[in-house]
């Protein structure tokens, strides 16, 4: 079709009714719809099928009767790419349908007729600008941002069934809606890596038991999501930061997996990155060594002993000031019967002291203190522990230097189970990363960041078209 200049938008397709002045009916859908430069011509209701209902007799109609409200454009339309007004229109293309919110329990959909419109800023036709929806998308802003609030809560299944859509319509406006808040974030530096494995469970059907998550330490967020635990896995996330961003990273906290290590080694342009160990990894190993001597005293020394410490490992494992009077006397009776084992719940306690220390110096004093008291070879499992945070001395002092936020590495694995359970289930790394995002920014946390979220619906009103 020749370029042609035209002086005012039509739809010749949908034959509105009434004169060329808005109806009082018309005038009041129009200010409830809330769109600029765009008037409702005509509207109707109708079955699921197509077929128009008309109301008689003031009876009210079924809910599931949709309502449809034929736009109009005022003004001249704009370019879908600068937003720059077009004075000449290429081509009106076929006749369209959105779904928007719902009024009165009502579906709503909006039918327009957009055109192609030639931009003399961009040298090239494009669709107008149309200021309801997105290109290539058939819910309106402010029905997806619904959609992703109601999702944040409920499972897809029951959000597609409330709204009466399909599954993948309901997970595709989330996630225009997820990316439409993420654009409008402020861009955080990358400075600490926080890098752990997650299991994914007895019942998966993959070929890889674990994945590896990154995520950004001063937000909590997870950037990265990789199948498998390896060093190639970690490599391949490495190797795709850029240069600027490999120079501003600070260090990595990770836990004492060694394939971890020989990736952040083996990686160009991080020989300045520290790398620090969380505490609850190294607790995790302490915890490990004395629950080993207790197997060892108790469990594996015969049947009478096996009773007396049966249903012990948790107050053992427990921190001491988390413990009532019962507890504390019958973990003192548990320690009394043999010393070994009252050293290595010595040796716990003074560690968890010790990685709550503010400055590297003390904590130095601290680490030295409990790697002589674990030197000694009459026990096994105390020196494989003193073998293990000799080795890993620098990531444990690194921690009592640098002390960053090594708890929200854990929180991830919560928010992941609770998500999982939530939706029953994820078969997409990226929208299962795409919405773990969202869970752990939150934000939904104030009523005033609600509306900030429900308002990313509504496009900024542009000045009218001279």
């Amino acid at each position: 079709m020749d370029a042609a200049e035209v002086q005012g938008p039509s739809l010749v397709d949908l034959q509105p009714t009434g004169d060329s002045q808005m109806g009082r009916r018309q005038r009041i859908l129009t200010e409830i719809l809330g769109v600029e430069g765009f008037v409702v011509r005509e509207h109707w209701f109708e079955r699921a099928d197509g077929s128009r209902v008309e109301p008689l007799g003031g009876a009210a109609l079924f809910r599931e009767t949709r309502l449809v409200l034929v736009l109009e454009a005022r003004w001249l339309p704009r370019c879908g790419e600068c937003a720059q007004a077009c004075r000449v229109v290429h081509e009106q293309l076929d006749v369209r349908r959105w779904r928007d919110l719902p009024w009165g329990e009502h579906p709503v959909v909006l039918v327009y007729a957009p055109r192609r419109a030639r931009c003399r800023q961009c040298q090239c036709s494009r669709v107008e600008l149309l200021p309801w929806a997105e290109p290539k998308q058939r819910l309106t802003r402010r029905l997806q941002q619904r959609v992703a609030l109601e999702a944040v809560s409920m499972p897809i299944l029951h959000v597609a069934i409330l709204h009466g859509l399909s599954w993948s319509t309901v997970r595709q406006a989330e996630v225009a809606a997820i990316r439409r808040w993420e654009r409008t974030r402020p861009v955080t530096p990358l400075v600490w890596l926080g890098v752990d494995e997650k299991y994914l469970g007895r019942r998966h059907r993959r070929q890889e038991c674990f994945v590896t998550i990154v995520s950004n330490l001063d937000t909590g967020e997870p950037l990265w999501i990789g199948l498998g635990r390896s060093e190639a896995v970690l490599s391949t996330y490495l190797l795709t930061l850029p240069a600027e961003v490999k120079t501003q990273l600070v260090g990595i906290a990770m836990d004492m997996y060694k394939p971890y290590y020989a990736a952040v080694a083996n990686t160009p342009g991080l020989e300045h990155v520290v790398i620090a160990h969380d505490p609850f990894h190294v607790m995790k190993r302490v915890g490990q060594a004395v629950d080993e001597l207790r197997r060892e005293v108790f469990f594996r020394a015969g049947p009478h002993e096996r009773a007396v410490g049966r249903g012990s490992r948790w107050l053992l494992l427990r921190g001491r000031e988390n413990l009532d009077v019962h507890q504390r006397l019958q973990v003192d009776r548990l320690l009394a019967l043999n010393g070994t084992l009252a050293r290595g719940y010595q040796i716990k306690e003074e560690m968890r002291w010790v990685l709550g220390l503010s400055t590297r110096a003390s904590m130095t004093i601290g680490l030295d203190r409990v790697l002589r008291r674990t030197q000694r070879k009459d026990c096994r499992s105390l020196r494989r522990l003193h073998e293990s945070l000799r080795a890993h001395r620098e990531e444990i002092l690194a921690f009592g230097q640098y002390h960053p936020h090594t708890g929200r590495i854990e929180a991830l694995n919560n928010n992941w189970e609770t998500l999982v359970r939530r939706s029953r289930g994820h078969r997409d790394l990226d929208y299962l990363l795409t919405k773990l995002r969202f869970m752990v920014a939150n934000p939904l946390r104030r009523a005033d960041d609600l509306c900030r979220f429900r308002a990313l619906g509504v496009m900024p009103p542009l000045r009218r078209a001279a």
